[in-house]
Parts: C-alpha cells; sequence; structure tokens
C-alpha cells in the first residue's frame, strides 16, 4: 500500500543527506512529495525559483517522489491536499528538541497531522545547507556533499560577477 507523506524543508540548498531521507521515506511509503518551503529565519543563498528547479532536476528520474512548493503554514498545504504524514530526518539530539516542537504544533494546527522521525545516516550525521553554504563561501570542495547539479550551481554562483 503507498501511503503519500510530505518531506518539507528550504533546501538552500538540497543535500546528499536529504535526498538519502526522501529515498528511505519513498522505500518505506511509496510515494513522497518533496515540499519546497519558505523559512522565514534563513537569508538563502538560491532564490525559490533556483531550489525548485534544483530540486526537480536532482530528482526528475526518481520514481515515486514529486517535488511541490507552497507558501505559508506547511498544515495549511496538508489539509489542502489531503495529505496527513510528515518526515523528517534527524542528525541527532539537538533536531529531535527543535523537530517535536515543530510537531507538537503541526497536530496543533491540524490534529490529523502525523510526524515520523528517520534518523540520518552515519555519514550524513553533520551535514546541513547551513554548512554546505559556509564551506562554499570559504572556497571549499562541496561536491561530495551535493548533488551534481547542484554543485554546477555553486559553482556558477561563484564565478559570477557580483
Amino acid at each position: 500500500m503507498t501511503v503519500p507523506v510530505v518531506y518539507a524543508g528550504s533546501f538552500d540548498p538540497v543535500t546528499n543527506g536529504h535526498l538519502d531521507i526522501i529515498r528511505r521515506a519513498r522505500s518505506v511509503f511509496g510515494e513522497v512529495v518533496v515540499l519546497l518551503m519558505p523559512n522565514a529565519n534563513k537569508r538563502c543563498l538560491f532564490s525559490r525559483e533556483e531550489r525548485l528547479y534544483l530540486l526537480k532536476e536532482t530528482l526528475q528520474r526518481e520514481a515515486g517522489i514529486r517535488v511541490d512548493c507552497a507558501e505559508g503554514l506547511l498544515t495549511d498545504y496538508l489539509k489542502k491536499n489531503h495529505l496527513k504524514i510528515l518526515v523528517r530526518g534527524l542528525r541527532g539530539p539537538s533536531d529531535l528538541a527543535h523537530e517535536l516542537t515543530n510537531a507538537h504544533y503541526n497536530r496543533l494546527f491540524y490534529p490529523s497531522a502525523e510526524t515520523v522521525f528517520l534518523p540520518c545516516r552515519a555519514e550524513y550525521a553533520f551535514l546541513s545547507a547551513s554548512a554546505v553554504r559556509e564551506a562554499f563561501a570559504y572556497g571549499a570542495d562541496i561536491r561530495g556533499l551535493v548533488p551534481e547539479c547542484v554543485a554546477h550551481a555553486l559553482e556558477k554562483k561563484r564565478s559570477a560577477p557580483r
């Protein structure tokens, strides 16, 4: 039985850790909606359109995975699309505290919402989009941390006139 689930984030940029959670969620549930959402607390390196393009480019050949975007509350998207299950990746204890708070509020605003946590694989325990952005800003080679199209997009940003 296929149960569509939502994996939401700002994906600035999408990392190999994100891809691992997406693919594992698909193997458990059968279908994943990767949802690009705004995050008012983040100053993004890529525009919304660039992030959406990079997600679609990265996931275009992946069966059972669909990319979408939304504004506003995540729970509004869930209600509108008759979805109930959110998947969240956990890198460690600090993620758990934050994600439990989010899960609480999601259920408060949409009582049918359920959050399922997937622990990340050990090789992704310290990988985050913010760490990729910082390493990139200092000139590090980030190719092993992100999909190939994201590495190319980052290199284009590095060589673009300011």
